[in-house]
């Protein structure tokens, strides 16, 4: 395998580029020229690679299916952190554990970057890098810490409902209903009126798009610079059903209390926002606004680092969840 030919600015897409362009440099690299391609062979085509990663890892405490290693920009070099550093990245290559992993990171890379680009949902800032043998790896800018005061207090929904898979089983972090996410954000934000609309537009996105590993350890909070708290950046956000057979929801109950019974998933998706305490006429004005954008949606998809068979299946799959969405 050999380095793709680029097209498209690695990171945010934008036609004309070779490399990162300057705005990918500004958002994710600080406005350090760095390259696309990594100064390493993948873990798992090389054993020596292997060796340095491995022991890299041990130092990083993200957990998840996914492989993650921990980076640190060197002048103008990423490279893998060594022992007492603190990365300032991470960085997640191909799974081989799922089907179709080598398309995952241009995947996850695609969908953060809709989020962002398409609905102006705050997410952690990321690109796609290669290692020097042409393999892709999704890289995503660490959001809490910041040079003044070292690194941010995170929370995800999981730690903040005291689930545990001591007291909650196995699959503590899927368990429970999306309403459940927003008693646990009303318990812990002041500014909950502020924050309760961004989490429900985000729920609304992970089903658009098919993900449906969007569980507890999937959402969290975040410590600002003068110490209070808000809803943290978006994460973690990929058609994951492009890989797996999983459910629509990640959580066992879907969307709302078992006993509640309201209708198609726009129903319950209006009925959430209103349960949750967004007023009527702003649910409505999320919803309608996550309906639109189609042509934008699509651009993005085709300037991706999918193969053009996953490019196609990814935006089928994104048609007919907006024609159910349409359902009135």
């Amino acid at each position: 395998m050999s380095i793709p030919a680029i097209h498209h600015c690695p990171g945010t897409l934008a036609p004309g580029y070779e490399t990162y362009s300057s705005a990918c440099l500004r958002r994710v690299f600080s406005g350090h020229k760095v390259s696309h391609v990594l100064p390493y062979l993948s873990p798992v085509s090389d054993k020596n690679t292997a060796k340095e990663f491995l022991e890299n890892q041990k130092r990083i405490s993200i957990s998840g299916v996914q492989e993650k290693f921990s980076v640190i920009l060197d002048k103008n070099k990423l490279r893998l952190t060594k022992e007492g550093e603190r990365g300032t990245y991470i960085l997640k290559p191909a799974p081989g554990i799922l089907d179709h992993g080598d398309q995952i990171p241009a995947n996850e890379h695609l969908t953060m970057q809709i989020a962002q680009q398409v609905y102006d949902i705050e997410t952690a800032e990321n690109a796609l890098i290669f290692f020097k043998n042409g393999e892709a790896a999704y890289i995503t800018k660490r959001f809490d810490g910041n040079d003044a005061r070292g690194k941010l207090a995170k929370d995800d929904f999981a730690s903040l409902a005291g689930l545990t898979p001591q007291k909650d089983g196995d699959h503590y972090k899927y368990s429970g209903c999306y309403l459940d996410l927003f008693n646990t954000l009303k318990k812990y934000l002041p500014i909950y009126s502020i924050e309760a609309p961004k989490l429900f537009q985000l729920i609304i996105f992970n089903y658009l798009f098919s993900n449906g590993d969007a569980h507890h350890k999937n959402f969290s909070i975040l410590e600002t610079a003068l110490g209070d708290y808000r809803l943290s950046p978006a994460y973690d956000l990929l058609n994951t059903h492009l890989h797996v057979d999983d459910a629509v929801f990640a959580l066992a109950d879907g969307l709302l209390p078992v006993n509640y019974a309201v209708g198609n998933i726009r129903a319950q998706l209006i009925y959430l926002g209103i349960q949750a305490g967004i007023p009527e006429k702003q649910v409505s004005l999320i919803l309608k606004s996550m309906l639109s954008h189609q042509a934008k949606v699509q651009k993005l998809i085709e300037a991706s680092f999918l193969s053009q068979k996953f490019k196609k299946a990814y935006a089928e799959q994104y048609i007919a969840r907006l024609q159910i969405l349409n359902q009135v």
